[in-house]
């Protein structure tokens, strides 16, 4: 029963996670401690061959979204999330790339220029491209311990059967400090192994199968816990935070902001933006989130979402007043990026644009 497993979390203390199925509510336990849950994904390589590189080459961290953009025009450009550079391929011309593929990927044996760019500027072109296979990685299994189990599930490791032993699709809920809901992942729990935990009497260690989770990076494990912490009480806490970490804090701000309730401020209300790190684009929704909804707010983190969140249920009543701080800095790193298939446009300008549109009054200062 659920109930016995809130019964036991309230004896042994906080419980971080809550392992429970998408179809019919069931709850199959809760524990502290989720071993696994960070780690590497598998990842695409591809090299490029016939690099030829900008004159400001390429770094190590190539950047969260990075497109290529085939000669051929009637081929939509190609995206390559947090994408990783490997160097030049020993004694040839080619780039080596890695990153998560987009879910289309590249047309099936394409051959033709490409040009990559990172979103804000050009890195260079290849004559060609072509995936290179790797090895397949076995991903460690997700285990959670010390869990205090459901009679759903000691039914089911009673049984024991193949059958019994797949949970089907789950999500794991985390929760912060505090008992609030931070965020979860969907994964297909099924249950590879199980032994008696040495956190507690009538506890488990409960191992899922890793093939069939995608863990959270590596990276991105200093943020998580300070968000497992509770929620930040003051603006800027991710002002220090290098561009991939810093969508990584935003990531978080959005699946909590998209788990509460909002309180709308009434029409005619006075916003201020601190723009004094706005460097890039997540910076740029982080603090716009925070004028908005305070420390850890969130208000969009795109142009589709900005406009959800101004049409209201975020905090949010046109029309109102927002004093951009410092806005010079975000016009100079942000006017100057490029669409998808290579176009410049000026992403500053087109903010305001939204803004304006949702009945935003800005003030640049």
């Amino acid at each position: 029963m659920i109930s016995a497993v809130h019964e036991d979390e309230d004896k042994r203390g906080y419980a971080r996670y809550t392992l429970a199925g998408t179809e019919g509510g069931q709850v199959w336990g809760v524990c502290a401690e989720a071993e696994g849950l960070f780690g590497e994904s598998q990842r695409g390589t591809y090299e490029l061959l016939g690099w030829v590189p900008e004159e400001s080459g390429v770094p190590a961290w190539v950047g969260s979204r990075v497109w290529l953009v085939p000669d051929d025009e009637a081929l939509d450009a190609w995206l390559l999330e947090d994408a990783e550079s490997l160097g030049q391929f020993p004694g040839t011309d080619s780039l080596l790339l890695t990153g998560l593929d987009d879910y289309e990927g590249p047309p099936e044996g394409h051959r033709g220029r490409v040009r990559v760019h990172d979103g804000h500027r050009w890195l260079g072109s290849c004559r060609e491209f072509a995936r290179v296979l790797s090895p397949e990685q076995v991903q460690p299994s997700l285990v959670l311990r010390g869990l205090a189990q459901s009679d759903q599930l000691r039914v089911a490791l009673t049984k024991g059967t193949r059958r019994a032993l797949d949970l089907e699709e789950a999500a794991l809920e985390m929760r912060d400090s505090q008992g609030e809901l931070l965020t979860d992942r969907l994964l297909w729990a099924t249950v590879s192994n199980w032994r008696p935990s040495s956190c507690g009497t009538g506890l488990i260690d409960l191992e899922l199968d890793g093939g069939r989770f995608t863990p959270v990076p590596g990276y991105a494990r200093p943020i998580w816990e300070r968000w497992f912490a509770g929620p930040p009480d003051v603006v800027n806490g991710w002002a220090s935070l290098d561009t991939r970490r810093r969508g990584a804090w935003h990531d978080l701000v959005r699946e909590r902001a998209c788990r509460r309730s909002h309180r709308d401020r009434p029409a005619g209300h006075a916003y201020e933006l601190d723009g004094r790190h706005i460097t890039d684009e997540p910076a740029l929704y982080l603090a716009l989130g925070e004028a908005v909804n305070g420390p850890g707010g969130y208000f969009g983190g795109c142009f589709a979402a900005l406009d959800d969140c101004l049409r209201g249920t975020f905090g949010y009543t046109a029309p109102a007043t927002l004093l951009w701080r410092d806005a010079a800095i975000a016009r100079a790193h942000l006017s100057q990026t490029l669409t998808p298939d290579g176009q410049p446009y000026d992403l500053f300008a087109s903010v305001l644009e939204v803004l304006a549109e949702g009945g935003m009054d800005v003030t640049l200062a």
